[in-house]
């Protein structure tokens, strides 16, 4: 997972992955850390945003960022942003694998990279990509860039990667003063035939259960990554006004008031019908997983625009995996009195199902509001994770029944005696009793109000599920 930056990493080194679009980065970071945290396609560009992992090799912990397709030349749009993001990452490492390509050959963007790398200084592995198959010979040409022995690996197929990590590695220890984690040193090294092993998502100094993992959802150009931004107080992700910049989910973590967060920057969702690119529908998946995988979702609205379709199918999906809410107004200084009474309108008008969200205006760019979103998103997470006890539960449901009684179903009423809690994130209520198939969804709907009251639950979706006892005397027809 990534980590915050270089000052909070207790020293643990940063092996930064670099070169043109459409080498293999992402193949190999997805390799290198056994995971699919990026996305992999076979179209130039599709890495913008840094991604930060963090695995071990041989028993030597360290972080991976994997950078999009690197042109230090470029110097305006979002190609420019791209090498700005690339550029930090290199700053940031201890090492940089430079990853070229046998199949296409040597390039003149990789004279201009090897260029850039050779000015800063910093240890450079150079790695050859694609090199399956190929002879020896192949790797010839690359010895021009200057960078040393080029070593030859396949990031899809897997081969001589466990050298280029063992390079990697020995190139790492003297640069490794500080000592590791106790999670780092005790857990060894994967055999050679394993590959290297990602390690469970934690933050150093923080206990898992304390890290609120935040997702920033809404549609294309709200100003979810300027939002990261705002509240991590750097340019982590890029911001550029243009519909779509985001196209993964970037992990980006952040500590304020002794909590922490990993805050998720997502690829803003269209309607389907507009869903045409290839990495749209990449950007919309990992959009969704990330909601999936969140505590936390905070719809970024448009307070300029209103409350859009789109909006509503975001929020309705974020309702439907169970997700706690906060919503969040943005570019609120920008409206007018008027525009921001339809607003309001709009929004109670779309989202009638966001009831038990807390809503909030803010203004990303100039920073206004964003402390009590995130108070707000700490008393989400709190709700979703409350532990319920039995005893109160059904006390609490016996005097839901007796201010109002389930309706008959023609001669039957339905029994509802005792509740337990049966899970978190959404807070899950099993009612046991009798009949239960017959309550309907406005009863249901009413149960859920008056447990989220009684319990403060502020911030979450509530569901209540029904177990019926069999009656053994009950004949059937």
């Amino acid at each position: 997972m990534p980590l915050p930056r270089r000052a909070r990493m207790s020293m643990i080194p940063v092996v930064a992955l670099v070169g043109r679009p459409n080498v293999g980065k992402s193949t190999l970071f997805n390799r290198i850390t056994r995971s699919r945290d990026a996305i992999v396609a076979n179209i130039p560009g599709l890495t913008r945003d840094r991604h930060y992992a963090r695995t071990q090799w041989e028993g030597q912990a360290f972080l991976v960022v994997d950078t999009g397709g690197f042109e230090p030349v470029v110097d305006t749009g979002i190609v420019a942003e791209m090498a700005k993001q690339t550029k930090q990452a290199i700053a940031e490492s201890d090492v940089v694998v430079f990853l070229t390509d046998a199949r296409t050959g040597l390039a003149p963007q990789d004279q201009q990279i090897a260029a850039y790398l050779r000015k800063t200084g910093k240890a450079v592995m150079l790695a050859v990509n694609k090199a399956e198959g190929l002879p020896p010979t192949a790797m010839a040409e690359f010895h021009e860039l200057g960078l040393g022995q080029p070593l030859a690996v396949s990031a899809a197929h897997g081969s001589g990667v466990g050298s280029l990590l063992d390079a990697i590695v020995e190139s790492l220890r003297p640069a490794v003063q500080a000592p590791q984690d106790s999670a780092s040193e005790s857990e060894p090294g994967p055999g050679p035939e394993q590959g290297p092993a990602a390690e469970s998502p934690a933050i150093d100094a923080a206990p898992p259960q304390r890290v609120i993992k935040l997702a920033i959802v809404g549609r294309p150009n709200v100003g979810k990554s300027t939002l990261i931004n705002a509240l991590v107080g750097e340019e982590r992700v890029i911001a550029f006004d243009q519909p779509g910049t985001t196209r993964d989910a970037i992990e980006v973590p952040f500590e304020r008031d002794g909590v922490a967060y990993t805050l998720i920057d997502t690829a803003g969702l269209r309607r389907k019908g507009k869903v045409f690119e290839t990495i749209e529908k990449f950007s919309v998946l990992k959009t969704l997983q990330a909601i999936e995988s969140a505590n936390v979702v905070v719809l970024l609205l448009d307070a300029s625009e209103g409350v859009s379709d789109q909006d509503a199918h975001i929020a309705g999906f974020a309702v439907e995996s169970g997700r706690a809410v906060v919503v969040a107004a943005n570019k609120w200084d920008k409206v007018d009195a008027y525009q921001r009474q339809q607003f309001t309108s709009s929004l109670h008008e779309r989202l009638p199902f966001l009831d038990f969200a807390r809503q909030h205006e803010i203004s990303a760019l100039s920073r206004k509001g964003l402390g009590a979103v995130l108070k707000s998103v700490n008393e989400a997470f709190k709700a979703a994770f409350a532990k319920l006890s039995t005893p109160r539960l059904t006390r609490a449901l016996q005097e839901a029944v007796a201010f109002q009684q389930p309706p008959r179903a023609g001669t039957v009423r339905p029994k509802l005696r005792y509740a337990h809690q049966g899970g978190q994130n959404p807070p899950v209520i099993v009612i046991h009793g009798n009949a239960l198939d017959r309550v309907p969804n406005s009863y249901t709907r009413y149960l859920e109000s008056r447990f989220s009251k009684v319990f403060k639950l502020s911030g979450t979706p509530l569901r209540v599920e029904y177990r019926s006892s069999h009656n053994p005397y009950q004949t059937e027809r």
